[in-house]
């Protein structure tokens, strides 16, 4: 404030130094807009954690601003998935799937909204055991499948169900007979190695330079015993630019893989 202060004529009355500061303060306050443009300058140099701080900066600033909250439930999860602290991991999963929520009744007829639920709801689901898993798992279709109706080519929806049919076939025999038939996830026997690879295969082709989809396919090729194919898209994690927060994690993985097949 002493720079503003400074400035102010000596000729101005109290009233009018009043409104002279107040006028001040306020151009230079951030808007929602402001934060967000920060967050996402933050999140392309792959800095997730400070561009979430600054999406919830916005959202403090407009509760119900779409993108903010989009922007947020991604990076909350973004931020989580490779933190070695379960406690926090869990607390930033949810907080993903909260601001998912709240973005859905903003604006409950876009594609990116169910997208980030699904995302946040399938992270949390794959940090769970074969049991607590089923229990996510039907909300997680539903909302990846409500993206796909408002966009059919959603590359993070369809990866959303190359996972969840991927997910639901590494589950044991008698754990998917509970899910169909005690829990009532009737739509357990929908899954299939065949849609797990023709959903992530989809994904790949409609956004090809997202090392995500790249080692996803890749594991759902391993597990079908396709290790020519599996190869191929371990060695594409390899070659391909980190883009995301979260590659180098993939790309040490893929070096991984592709010594023990």
């Amino acid at each position: 404030m002493r720079s503003v202060t400074r400035s102010i004529p000596r000729y101005l009355t109290p009233a009018a130094v009043a409104m002279f500061v107040a006028a001040a303060s306020t151009a230079g306050a951030q808007t929602a807009a402001d934060h967000i443009a920060m967050g996402d300058s933050l999140h392309k140099a792959m800095n997730p954690a400070a561009a979430l701080k600054h999406y919830e900066a916005a959202i403090a600033i407009d509760p119900k601003n779409y993108q903010a909250l989009i922007n947020a439930s991604r990076d909350a999860v973004d931020v989580g998935e490779f933190n070695g602290d379960k406690n926090a991991r869990n607390e930033l999963f949810h907080s993903g799937e909260l601001y998912a929520r709240r973005a859905i009744e903003v604006n409950p007829n876009d594609a990116d909204g169910h997208f980030v639920l699904a995302r946040a709801l399938g992270r949390t689901a794959l940090s769970l055991g074969p049991r607590d898993k089923v229990k996510y798992a039907t909300e997680v279709r539903a909302h990846a499948m409500d993206a796909l109706k408002f966009n059919p080519v959603h590359p993070g929806a369809l990866h959303v169900m190359g996972m969840w049919n991927a997910e639901v076939m590494r589950l044991n025999g008698p754990t998917r007979w509970i899910a169909r038939n005690v829990l009532g996830g009737q739509v357990f026997g929908s899954a299939s190695w065949k849609n797990a690879v023709q959903f992530m295969e989809k994904a790949v082709e409609v956004d090809p330079t997202r090392i995500t989809h790249h080692i996803d396919l890749a594991e759902i090729y391993r597990d079908t015993g396709d290790k020519t194919r599996a190869r191929e898209q371990f060695q594409a994690v390899i070659s391909l630019p980190a883009t995301d927060y979260n590659d180098r994690f993939y790309k040490q993985r893929a070096e991984k893989e592709l010594k023990d097949l």
